[in-house]
């Protein structure tokens, strides 16, 4: 079951992630970010050291570190 969350706009979403290269350094780094849709990246929880937050200007969920 993936990991979903309820925004303050009342809309549901469901956190991915995603195992990205840099361009400049080739290095391998994995992100995160919140979809409306449930797509094939959907993780089943919440990453160890996350937390979730809300975007004062948008009201979306974002994760961040601590």
């Amino acid at each position: 079951m993936a990991f979903t969350h309820k925004a303050p706009n009342g809309k549901t979403y469901t956190l991915h992630s995603l195992m990205v290269k840099l361009r400049g350094s080739g290095v391998k780094q994995t992100i995160y970010y919140f979809s409306p849709k449930s797509g094939k990246a959907a993780i089943d929880n919440l990453p160890k050291g996350y937390k979730i937050i809300h975007s004062r200007r948008t009201g979306l969920p974002l994760l961040k570190k601590g």
